[in-house]
This record gives structure tokens, sequence and C-alpha cells, in this order.
């Protein structure tokens, strides 16, 4: 029995050596081989897996820790850069200021010519762009600012001086047509409507020269207010302009329940057209839109004379940018030539 058993052990013994029954050296040093490989990879997988497992054990106690200061109330250890710091810092004491400067009155229009895309030397309309100034008389520029107060009342107070300018220019030059910026959260700002109200009170002409301009995004975050505003409003002769077009996200819709009667193609579309084939049938098709709906069509930041004369072949019906002229403090109409400009 024992001599059985002793001979079952050694047929395992030899099932368990992989050299045992090799017929040749070359046979037996492949195995080796392979066994070393294994012998190695045995060990990696072993290495991955303890550090594996520290990292795990590691996280795990950084968040009980994070936890437990989170309970007891105490700060993070690690807090805002010195970076972060003194942007927050300059942040606040801007929002500071401009709140001050619109309280005390402290602001300014700046024109920017549209021209006719086909005559370029005649001006259809201005926008008058709303700028506020420190106590030294420097413009803060609006995107330090703008969209900070668009949710408070220093934003509605903004709007509200942007048409009591633009109403006041309009009365005093019969011959200009201007565009002023508002957001679509003021329209139904009491204060707002008054100053409309006192505006057309005063020279009821002013309202079929005065331009409303809403940005696309501030339109969609209350149509159904922008829709009932504007039926009123265009009764009595006020041109509505949607600002910014393609930037947001309108629903198509909303075009003709709007009823813009302009329409202003976003710049992202307009920099460098000529050289950019997607842009072109992009704003080919928003200028066949605009013309469904009976709108006419502006395009924005229009740098060069080869963008200019692009936007023209595509129908765009008006042009604004740099290349026309830089929004400027001084009225541009006043002058020997502006008489003639005008159209």
């Amino acid at each position: 029995m024992k001599g059985v058993v002793l001979s079952t052990t050694a047929e395992q013994q030899g099932d368990r050596n992989p050299l045992a029954g090799a017929t040749n050296t070359n046979e037996a040093a492949l195995i080796r081989l392979v066994l070393a490989e294994s012998t190695a990879c045995s060990r990696l997988f072993k290495a991955i897996n303890l550090a594996l497992t520290h990292a795990v054990q590691t996280a795990s106690h950084k968040l009980k820790e994070m936890a437990a200061m989170a309970q007891r109330g105490k700060p993070r250890a690690q807090g805002p850069s010195a970076l972060d710091s003194a942007v927050q810092m300059r942040d606040r004491d801007i929002l500071r200021v401009v709140e001050d400067a619109v309280h005390h009155r402290e602001v300014k229009l700046a024109y920017q010519p549209i021209v006719h895309s086909l005559r370029q030397d005649h001006i259809a309309f201005y926008e008058g762009l709303i700028r506020v100034t420190d106590p030294t008389g420097r413009i803060i520029p609006a995107g330090q600012f703008i969209e900070a107060i668009e949710e408070r009342e220093t934003g509605r107070l903004l709007d509200c001086l942007a048409l009591e300018h633009g109403m006041r220019v309009l009365a005093k030059n019969p011959q200009i047509r201007l565009a002023v910026n508002l957001s679509a959260r003021s329209i139904g700002y009491p204060k707002w409507r008054k100053v409309l109200q006192r505006g057309l009170a005063r020279d009821e002409t002013v309202a079929e020269r005065l331009i409303l301009e809403i940005t696309e995004a501030s339109a969609m975050l209350v149509p159904e207010l922008v829709v009932q505003a504007m039926r009123d409003l265009q009764g009595v002769g006020i041109s509505f302009a949607l600002d910014d077009f393609g930037a947001g996200y309108t629903a198509l819709r909303y075009l003709k329940e709007l009823q813009f009667d302009i329409l202003k193609i976003d710049g992202q579309f307009i920099r460098g057209i000529t050289q950019d084939a997607d842009n072109q049938v992009l704003t080919r098709t928003i200028v066949a839109i605009a013309q469904q709906f009976d709108m006419f069509t502006v395009a924005e930041f229009v740098e060069s004379n080869d963008d200019a004369m692009t936007l023209a072949e595509l129908g765009v019906d008006c042009l604004q940018g740099y290349y026309f002229g830089a929004p400027t403090i001084t009225p541009p109409w006043h002058g020997a030539t502006a008489q003639a400009q005008v159209g």
C-alpha cells in the first residue's frame, strides 16, 4: 500500500514539475524561460495590487478627514490662492464703483455707426452703447461688470439711464435713428416704463426713430414678457432688434412670435468670413430666415473691406464694426460732413 502511495505522490510531483518529461535541452530551457517570466509577472501583479490597496486606503483616510472637518465646521486647509483673492477683491471694488457711478448718474453714451451694405458711405442708424465712468472720469470696460449687474437693480437703473440719454439725443437730433441696449428684465421695471413714457410725451416723433436692442440670451429668459412688450411698443412706432443672434439658444418658433424688426448676426460668424466657407453658409441661412420673417439684418464686428464685400454679396442689409468706426463719446453726426452721411 505504501508503494502505491509513494508511486502516486511521485506522479503528482511529476505533474507539478514542468521539466518532468522534457525530451531535450532546448525544450527544458524554453520551459525555464516561461517559468521565469511567469514569476516576474506574478511579482509585478502583487506590487501593483499592493500600490492600489495603499492608494485606496490613503484616499479613504483623506475623505474621512475632510468629512470630520466639515462636521466640526473647520475650514479646509487649502484656501483660495493669492491671485484668486486679488481677482475677487478687484471684482468687488469694480462693482462698488459701478453702483456708485450709476447712483450718481456718471454715465455716457458712445455712438457707433451702422451702414448700408450696398452704400457704405450712408449711415442707416447709430447704436448708443452705455459707458460707466469711475471717479477719475475713465470709462470702466463693460465686460468687467455687465454680467455681475444683470440680475441686480443696478442693471435696471443702468437701462433707465441708457434710455433716458438715448431719447434726449433723438429729441435734439431729428435726422438720426438710434438703437439703445436693453435687458429683457427691464421691460417690466416700472421706472424704465416711466422714463419711456416721459420721453414720448416730450416728443412723440422719437418713437419712430428709437430702436430697442435686446440680446438673444436675455430675450429667451422671459420670452412671453418680451412678446407682449413688443406688441405694445411697436404699436407706437418703436422698433426692436434681436442682438447677438446665433450666440444663444433661440427656439426658432420664437422668431415668429417675437416679430423683431432687425436681426443682428453675432460676430462669431462674421470675423474673417471671407476665408470661412462654413460661416458663409451659416450667414446666408440666417439671412434667409430673417427675410422670411421680414427682418432687416445687421452683421456685427465687421473689421475689413473683404468681409464687408462678402457680407453684401450674401445679402446682409447693414454692417457694423470697427472698419466703419469705433464707438465714440463725441456724437459722430456733428460736423460739416455728418449731414451728408446720414441716410
